[in-house]
């Protein structure tokens, strides 16, 4: 038979790794021992980032062929590990794991030899291969069956069993909690030779296992207790979409174990979130005296009901609590965003009138070109005759509005033709002006107005009417007794009040607060309107 293109292909790849696995950095090799009949995972370490760039491949015992097997087989490889399901004597070997990336010429080699233990013990406690474990007296404690948990394995609880000195355990201080054998009272001759045994669940298939126990007691009672070292009840900011990577971190006394889970509302993460949150594999580390252990925790996509919730690592007697919530960044680029909208709202009421001012200083030009309404003047005054009122209206008015502002005012009294019926005058007048400025004082009452307040005011009131400027000579604290048309005007346009003093020059500055506040609502000032005003009047005399 000929060799096809596809062996030809196979062959020159597996003469690439062969070539590679010869030339790749070698950082370490390690040894283990393990039991058989049960499962055993060897890892090979490999940074996340760095998974879509290479390619991993195990090889046994310096063979050229790589360990690609499919899960349905006993021994297979599975992403970045390599899986004994269930691990037997003629497994034993060397393991190497070789890394190689992809448009580079660097690779690296794990080397690790493994020795798989034939176990002819039984019930009875194997001496080649065992944990230990330290329990202390006066005090409930757990010996804990942990190869079952080191895989994440479906265990069946139900089936387990344990024995003690190839006995099984019976007795009331004595109680079964999944993997772990709870004993109410830890008494001297507790220590000793445990065994349990069990079966998991793999793929549809049932696979037995077992794990021999030293149990040692010790009365040192100023021992260190077990440590969460992490998490420590804090809270971790994560996006929502994102994956999520946290472990739990437990320090201990040397030659122990403690069985480590991650649970929400006492439930076990891999039971309550099917998939999408996973508790990693257990390990542990020795480290200055005593023993780190660790396991993982991966939300693969972060929800909103993640947030705000407490995954708990509970380690024994001890547990700690992570939460996660929503970055604060997002917080203040909301608080950020409200600021953006408010601060220049706030601007506009606290400044409006500076900011209208300015806006029409600014644009002068443009107003004075604007077509002209016909219009004479830019206000008509009315106000009471009283010798206070009068020469605030004919002294300081025109001193301000016309002189600094360029305004055009008509003013009774001052700007009055001769020979022209008063009724009629004030209504041509009225109507030739854009604003009225009605000057009130404390007391005025209904039975005070005047024919030519009567008729300045219905221009005011009519639809589209002219726009009234309402000034208070002094404080008026009730406008029950004022005209009904002056208590509506009030109500919805407001007053401005005067506190100045005519004989000071600074209540004749136009940059005075209460200036300002006339000016925003005086029109915008048209350059030669007061000329324009003087014309028209001259031409009336002539007239």
């Amino acid at each position: 038979m000929k060799p096809t293109l596809a062996d030809y292909c196979i062959l020159v790849l597996t003469f690439i790794c062969v070539l590679k696995s010869e030339k790749c950095f070698q950082p370490y090799r390690k040894q283990k021992v393990f039991e058989e009949n049960n499962p055993l995972r060897l890892d090979c370490s490999i940074p996340r980032y760095e998974r879509a760039n290479s390619t991993v491949n195990w090889y046994m015992n310096g063979n050229d062929t790589p360990l690609i097997t499919q899960p349905s087989s006993r021994v297979f490889q599975q992403q970045t590990r390599l899986w004994f399901i269930p691990a037997i004597a003629q497994d034993s070997g060397l393991y190497d794991c070789v890394i190689s990336y992809r448009n580079s010429t660097r690779c690296y080699k794990y080397s690790v030899q493994i020795t798989v233990l034939n176990n002819s013990a039984g019930l009875c406690f194997n001496e080649n291969y065992y944990f230990t474990q330290t329990l202390f007296p006066r005090g409930p404690s757990q010996v804990i069956c942990h190869q079952v948990n080191a895989f994440g394995m479906e265990v069946d609880y139900i089936s387990m069993h344990w024995y003690k000195e190839c006995k099984p355990i019976q007795g009331e201080q004595f109680e079964l909690l999944r993997n772990n054998l709870i004993l109410k009272d830890v008494k001297k001759d507790d220590g000793g030779k445990y065994v349990c045994k069990g079966t998991y669940t793999y793929r549809g298939n049932k696979y037995n296992f077992s794990n021999s126990i030293l149990v040692n007691l010790s009365e040192d009672l100023h021992r260190k207790r077990s440590e969460i070292l992490f998490p420590t009840n804090n809270t971790i900011e994560a996006e929502i979409g994102s994956s999520f990577f946290t472990e739990c971190n437990v320090s201990s006394f040397r030659d122990t174990f403690i069985s480590i889970s991650w649970r929400v509302n006492n439930t076990l993460v891999d039971k309550l979130f099917k998939g999408r949150i996973i508790e990693g594999n257990q390990t542990n580390i020795p480290k200055d005296g005593a023993e780190i252990f660790t396991v993982s925790l991966n939300i693969t996509k972060l929800k909103n009901e993640d947030y705000d919730q407490h995954f708990i690592c509970q380690a024994g007697e001890v547990a700690a609590f992570i939460k996660i919530q929503r970055p604060t960044k997002n917080r203040a680029a909301f608080v950020l965003l409200i600021l953006l909208l408010i601060i220049p709202v706030l601007i506009c009421i606290l400044f409006k009138i500076e900011i209208v001012l300015c806006y029409r200083k600014s644009c002068r030009p443009f107003f004075n070109k604007k077509v002209s309404d016909g219009k004479m003047y830019d206000a008509y005054v009315l106000y009471p005759k009283i010798t206070r009122q009068v020469d605030f209206v004919l002294k300081v008015l025109p001193e301000v509005l016309e002189k600094q502002c360029g305004y055009s005012l008509f003013i009774p009294g001052r700007d009055d033709l001769p020979g022209k019926a008063l009724v009629n005058m004030v209504d041509e007048t009225v109507k030739q002006s854009r604003r009225l400025i009605m000057i009130v004082v404390p007391g005025l009452s209904s039975s005070e107005e005047a024919p030519e307040q009567n008729i300045a005011v219905y221009h005011a009131l009519i639809p589209d009417g002219m726009k009234t400027i309402l000034i208070e000579m002094s404080k008026i604290k009730d406008y029950s007794n004022m005209p009904e048309s002056i208590r509506y005007i009030k109500q919805k346009q407001g007053a401005i009040r005067w506190k100045g003093d005519i004989m000071k020059k600074d209540s004749s500055s136009a940059n005075s607060s209460f200036w300002k506040k006339v000016r925003y609502r005086m029109p915008p000032a048209h350059q030669g309107s007061q000329e324009l005003t003087l014309m028209s009047i001259s031409q009336k005399i002539e007239a």
